[in-house]
């Protein structure tokens, strides 16, 4: 089985690659592992062709971006793989623990696993491995309790309402957005009006938008 690893953190990889170590002691399996270090390597393990479908995806969600692929986190690769390889199983990793955002990866990814990285530890890596290859699903503890309290089920952001955000976010002006999004001004502005109710600042600044994006947890 080919298995792919990408996160900023060689730690992090190393303790993924440990527990699939541990899981095959004694040799059932054979894994072939592939790891990336950011959206861009990420991108091409993903693209490259002749290495076949991965079995399983590890992806941390915060990653330096590829803007030039409109790859802006692990979100979006996981996107890329369900198009690609559909039958490939995700699990996720992430220091994210707002409602609004646990909402937005479940509600746009479906993973097979996800993991709040204060949660992480050697052994919930291997419960999570070995339930996900049997065909069952893992939230961590964390992600279980938040699950429980979702009241956001009409709640919609989409791939445009981040780049949007995500352009704000580095300075970029609303009148120049249209230069990097496939969206008019107009769309633009109104997605962006859109975003400030939902986030409750209706009235806000697009600082206010930015601040309030960052505490929930959308860029």
């Amino acid at each position: 089985m080919n298995i792919l690893i990408v996160d900023d953190h060689p730690f992090i990889i190393e303790a993924y690659k440990n527990a699939i170590k541990a899981y095959n002691a004694k040799g059932i399996y054979e894994f072939v592992i592939t790891q990336a270090k950011d959206c861009k390597t990420g991108y091409e393990a993903i693209m490259e062709q002749g290495i076949g479908s991965y079995g399983v995806a590890f992806f941390d969600l915060s990653m330096p971006v590829y803007e030039e692929k409109g790859i802006f986190s692990g979100e979006d690769l996981a996107h890329l793989v369900k198009n690609e390889m559909p039958e490939c199983k995700i699990i996720l990793l992430t220091m994210h623990t707002e409602l609004l955002k646990i909402n937005q990866i479940i509600k746009n990814i479906n993973p097979n696993g996800l993991v709040i990285k204060n949660d992480l530890t050697f052994d919930e890596l291997l419960l999570a491995f070995d339930k996900i290859l049997k065909d069952e699903n893992y939230y961590s503890q964390t992600v279980v309790q938040i699950v429980s309290q979702m009241p956001f089920d009409n709640l919609e952001i989409d791939a445009f309402d981040k780049q949007i955000l995500f352009h704000l976010s580095k300075g970029t002006k609303t009148k120049d957005i249209p230069q990097y999004v496939p969206l008019s001004l107009n769309a633009i502005e109104k997605r962006k009006q859109s975003l400030k109710e939902i986030l409750e600042i209706a009235d806000g600044t697009d600082i206010d938008l930015i601040r309030e994006s960052k505490n929930k947890g959308l860029i």
